[in-house]
């Protein structure tokens, strides 16, 4: 039998609910387990055109198990938080390897793989399968936290526990394809982090946060740090032929596995970056032409770069080795790269400053 909360949500569901997102066409498990990385901590307006491309160069899990990692984060480019598209690509190795291209039906064999936390597998065995499984993404903890006026932050194991046993309590046997993306939808579109649509939210009468008054207290707030500011150089060292170096980032960490830009110590100065590119890249440099600085936010430190172009003193041919690589600036932009070093590139020529 379907509780009241979940049978008054399919009522709104079937009325307003969203039934034309791409990666309902064709809903198997690759195309909702692809949807899902993508839309974490990223809207469904931004993350449309990025599923619709990443499925015309990827249309099967085998496509993507069998790409270079290079070619998946490039098509991944400015979705940020760059670890979901390796993950992506590991644990489609994963599935063609140990399942045959096929991914498994259950929960706990999904959880397995690598970058697929609880509700993900949850929403693909729900949403490719039909099949009951509770989902507790960002929307639906946001619901269920006033909903049943859930106090704290749901990052608190107590707090995130409570929640999982209501979203266990109100996931029905029947329609659950539908009730997950009924619940996700409502948090999206009614139930929104600022300015809740109240008066038009089908579960309105029966919660608890509504009935006192204090939509607003929950969920309850991340105890809040200052970000630490961090400044670099970031700079385009080009030879003769017009080529630039690029270097491959560490596998681990921000902008994990991209290709950027070579980074110099913020402690040199404008004028010592010639030294800078001799001492750290072994480089002869000439007379730098720096650009206009920008800061980068992350989600835990502001990151302040300031560009600069070094053409190299000498016309001697330069090299590929390990992890650097020299390209023309339109082969750059084909490759993996993060949002601002894309803009820095294309954009650098209308960006220069007086050269000190």
């Amino acid at each position: 039998m379907t509780d009241r909360f979940a049978g008054q949500l399919l009522d709104w569901y079937d009325r307003h609910g969203r039934h034309d997102l791409p990666w309902h066409e064709e809903r198997t498990a690759y195309r909702v387990w692809v949807s899902e990385i993508m839309l974490q901590q990223t809207q469904v307006t931004t993350v449309i055109p990025y599923f619709r491309a990443f499925m015309t160069r990827f249309p099967t899990v085998q496509a993507l198990a069998e790409a270079p990692v290079d070619d998946v984060l490039s098509h991944w480019s400015g979705l940020g938080y760059y670890a979901r598209a390796r993950n992506l690509h590991k644990a489609a190795k994963q599935v063609v390897a140990d399942y045959g291209g096929e991914f498994p039906r259950n929960v706990d064999a999904l959880e397995a793989l690598t970058g697929i936390g609880r509700s993900t597998a949850a929403a693909i065995v729900a949403q490719a399968y039909n099949e009951r499984a509770a989902i507790l993404d960002g929307n639906v903890k946001r619901v269920l936290a006033r909903y049943h006026a859930v106090p704290g932050w749901p990052g608190q194991t107590a707090v995130l526990s409570q929640l999982w046993e209501h979203a266990e309590a109100h996931t029905p046997h029947q329609r659950v394809r539908d009730y997950t993306q009924a619940i996700m939808d409502l948090g999206a579109l009614l139930c929104t982090r600022s300015k809740p649509a109240c008066d038009r939210c089908p579960v309105a009468a029966g919660c608890l946060a509504r009935q006192r008054d204090e939509v607003a207290l929950y969920p309850g707030r991340k105890p809040k740090k200052d970000k630490p500011e961090k400044t670099t150089w970031m700079v385009i060292v080009e030879a003769p032929d017009g080529r630039i170096l690029l270097e491959r980032r560490p596998p681990s960490g921000i902008w994990g596995g991209l290709w950027s830009l070579p980074e110099l110590d913020p402690a040199y100065g404008a004028d010592e970056l010639q030294d800078a590119c001799a001492s750290t890249l072994g480089l002869a440099c000439g007379e730098p032409e720096l650009y206009e600085g920008f800061r980068h936010t992350f989600s835990h430190y502001h990151l302040h770069i300031q560009p600069a172009r070094l053409p190299l003193a000498t016309t001697t041919a330069v090299a590929d080795h390990n992890d650097q690589r020299w390209v023309h600036r339109d082969e750059a932009l084909a490759l993996g790269l993060p949002a601002p070093i894309r803009t820095l590139l294309t954009q650098s020529p209308q960006l220069l400053l007086e050269t000190p």
